[in-house]
């Protein structure tokens, strides 16, 4: 009986420290350029202008889906607006921030209020489930053609070189 006991304890055991372990990985996809095509979507931003992002193909594209109340998401905001500054020379980047309760005037009051560069767009359109699904922060990069080059669930460091690297390797074709 004890063996029995100890044997499904043990079992136990293994099966809680591979969920744990499981659910502690960061969900960061790297792509190779041309694997996802991307679909499109609408955005309006803080000052009424529309955009798609099929508008933007030849340039690549950082994408953050983020909300104010989200506390991973305001931790990583610092390191995404130092990112955004690093590439500030740059126009062959473009930083989206999308806030996905689309309270643009809080989103905004925000980032004013950090001082951050970033600008704040809201949805107009659905969200492709490809982009965002329901899990925040979640972040993008698209290709100059459109592909999802990088994808990534949950909160990160965006000063990292990894990042940087990726960015600069698609701005320059690679």
């Amino acid at each position: 009986m004890k063996i029995k006991m100890a044997v499904q304890t043990l079992f136990m055991l293994t099966c809680f420290t591979v969920i744990a372990s499981a659910t502690n990985l960061r969900s960061e996809i790297k792509l190779r350029p041309d694997t996802t095509t991307t679909p499109d979507f609408s955005l309006i931003d803080s000052d009424g202008n529309n955009i798609s992002i099929s508008s933007l193909r030849g340039k690549v594209v950082f994408i953050n889906f983020w909300a104010t109340w989200c506390q991973p998401c305001v931790q990583e905001m610092p390191s995404i607006n130092e990112l955004k500054a690093s590439f500030k020379d740059n126009d062959e980047v473009v930083f989206l921030t999308i806030d996905v309760d689309a309270d643009l005037p809080k989103s905004k009051a925000y980032m004013d209020s950090k001082h951050f560069t970033l600008p704040v767009y809201a949805a107009t359109t659905a969200i492709p489930r490809v982009f965002y699904y329901h899990s925040i922060p979640t972040s993008t990069i698209l290709a100059k053609n459109g592909d999802m080059v990088w994808h990534v669930e949950g909160g990160k460091d965006y000063t990292s070189p990894e990042i940087r690297k990726i960015l600069t390797d698609h701005i320059a074709g690679r």
